[in-house]
């Protein structure tokens, strides 16, 4: 007869890890003054060709001293339109050891006006990340001749 026990189960559970590693020197890394300097580094980091054809979201993580410890691609869609999920931004959030993000993401169509589902995403990311103390710093819209920040527009 076969034994039934509970203890004699085997399960196969999967590890866990969590790892940040920058090859860049915290003494190099730059300092986020404003939103200028955000777009500025954000901007870098966009593959220009797909500015006017396709949205894309990406996160810039800060320390404490506001020194970028890096940027996430969340995601790419379509002319119209990309989805940004919470959960992953705050999962790269935590890995980074960030205290501060800096959401952003292109308009394809070169308006800089932010939708209503750009402000209710804004308002979802600064409340979960009061819970976790990381502040939501700005969302900059971008894109190929301007930028638009809530922060200065005094939406967050």
């Amino acid at each position: 007869m076969e034994n039934t026990n509970d203890q004699s189960k085997q399960f196969q559970v999967a590890e866990i890890q969590l790892s940040y590693k920058s090859p860049v020197k915290p003494s190099m890394r730059p300092k986020i003054n404003g939103s200028k300097d955000a777009c500025e580094i954000l901007k870098q980091s966009w593959d220009e060709s797909r500015l006017e054809l396709v949205e894309q979201f990406k996160v810039l993580f800060t320390n404490r001293a506001n020194k970028v410890l890096g940027i996430f691609e969340v995601s790419t869609g379509g002319i119209a339109g990309t989805v940004a999920d919470p959960k992953l931004i705050f999962v790269a959030a935590l890995k980074a050891g960030a205290s501060g993000v800096i959401l952003s993401h292109n308009h394809p169509s070169g308006n800089l006006s932010p939708s209503q589902a750009d402000i209710d995403l804004t308002r979802k990311i600064k409340e979960g990340g009061k819970l976790l103390e990381i502040q939501l710093l700005d969302h900059i819209i971008l894109t190929s001749e301007s930028y638009y920040s809530f922060a200065d527009e005094g939406l967050i």
